[in-house]
């Protein structure tokens, strides 16, 4: 399961450090080849719910094994991409393949807790998020030492020992009875929820669409989010089986509040990521592999930070900081030149790695708590489609803010967009009073 959830993030991060290579070989600038970022998140975005939903329903082995597969068919598909569209098609591809893995792993600690009587998954969860950490982290590095033996290519390529291996692993490993919450085929097909689906697809699509190129000629998507938003909440205000009970999220402020501060997190997470990765190579002029090994103390601050907080309980105390940490980290940012000493550069990702390590296990914590036991597979894909809606947002003022050219001018437009972001995260969990209900004698008793 480790594995399944690593596949997101490292297809999230791997990509950063090919953007500018792929850009030169296919003749794109930043505003073409940040479409390779979209496609992916609009896809997972769309999907993690969805197929959370599903394993709620029918399980997870399947939906793993099917989806898993995909991701192998989508490097494939990227290896041999003669052109742009064609990876961006794949991108898709890898969006939707990679849904299952951390719903999956979700919902199968639930049932662990459930039929073992103890419900203690602090190791469990610390290790999935330090796996992703781990991922996350070194992917860049792992991009650019892809890139400089095998070319862009070989980023795409990858998938496809990584799919066999998951695939193999998960035939061998994953349990075959469902967990208690799963239904007969027939009675789970029966409580799909097809037209909340739909409308939730139409929904986020049109308002992603609209993320991506904010513009005044493109309000019209953003009507077309709100329309099919409305209708989408009135359909699952009514249905008996919703796919989303906004009923029970309605009551469940801090599940909302976890899931707004996930927004702003990835917002300057994202950023960083990519707009960094980006501008270190471009605006600093470094290759790709000295642009992912600037980002190794990153790697090793938020791997640290992850196992000493993992078994701690509380999450107010990690998010204060996080929240402190990304800030700081900002305004690093706002003094980098292209002509900084370079350890500068490992400097500020140092300091990335403390709400790096601290945020994305603290959120992971607070949905496992908050949610309702019996749709935790969906539950924690909608934290991931809120995370991709931050990453999207920040995609989209990554190519507003850099143009055709990653220069110091425009990392500094973005680190303003980071640091509002970071400010808007700090003041959602300083006025949170619902914080330190995020254990699981808390979710219990609201349950």
């Amino acid at each position: 399961m480790m594995l399944g959830s690593v596949l997101n993030p490292i297809n999230s991060t791997i990509i950063s450090v090919a953007l500018v290579p792929i850009g030169a070989a296919l003749g794109a600038p930043v505003s073409q080849t940040a479409w390779l970022v979209s496609a992916l998140y609009l896809a997972t975005s769309l999907g993690q719910p969805v197929v959370g939903r599903l394993i709620d329903l029918f399980g997870p082995r399947r939906l793993f094994l099917i989806s898993t597969s995909l991701v192998g068919v989508a490097g494939v598909v990227g290896t041999l991409a003669p052109n742009l569209g064609v990876l961006i098609v794949a991108r898709v591809l890898l969006g939707f393949g990679t849904c299952a893995g951390y719903p999956a792993a979700m919902a199968l600690l639930r049932s662990e807790a459930r039929r073992t009587g103890h419900d203690s998954p602090g190791g469990v969860l610390t290790a999935l998020a330090v796996a992703n950490q781990t991922i996350a982290v070194v992917g860049p590095l792992l991009g650019g030492l892809l890139i400089a033996v095998g070319g862009w290519r070989a980023t795409f390529a990858l998938n496809v020992p990584l799919a066999v291996v998951a695939v193999l692993l998960g035939l061998w490993r994953l349990p075959r009875s469902a967990p208690r919450t799963a239904e007969p085929g027939s009675a789970a097909v029966a409580r799909l929820d097809l037209p909340g689906m739909a409308l939730f697809a139409a929904t986020l699509t049109s308002l992603l669409l609209f993320l991506m190129n904010l513009h005044l000629r493109d309000g019209y998507l953003l009507l077309i989010a709100v329309a099919a938003g409305t209708a989408f909440a009135l359909r699952e205000l009514r249905a008996a089986d919703p796919f989303i009970d906004l009923r029970v999220l309605g009551g469940n402020t801090p599940l909302i509040a976890t899931y707004g501060r996930a927004l702003v997190a990835y917002v300057v997470s994202y950023a960083f990521l990519y707009g960094f990765s980006q501008w270190t190579e471009e605006g600093y002029g470094l290759s790709p592999f000295h642009a992912g090994l600037a980002q190794i103390p990153m790697f090793l601050m938020a791997i640290g930070v992850s196992i000493v907080s993992g078994r701690r309980k509380g999450v107010r105390g990690k998010l204060l900081l996080g929240a402190v940490g990304q800030i700081v980290a900002c305004l690093l940012i706002l003094t980098l030149t292209g002509k900084s000493p370079f350890w500068t550069l490992p400097l500020v990702a140092l300091v990335f790695g403390i709400p790096q390590g601290l945020n994305n296990l603290a959120l992971q914590n607070s949905v496992y708590f908050q949610a309702d036991p019996d749709r935790i597979a969906s539950s924690a894909g909608l934290l991931r489609t809120f995370a991709y809606l931050g990453s999207m947002v920040a995609s989209s003022a990554t190519a507003a803010s850099f143009g055709r050219h990653a220069d110091t001018a425009g990392m500094h437009h973005l680190a303003w967009v980071m640091l509002g972001a970071g400010a808007l995260y700090l003041l959602l969990t300083v006025f949170d009073r619902t914080l330190g209900r995020a254990t699981a004698a808390d979710a219990r008793t609201a349950k």
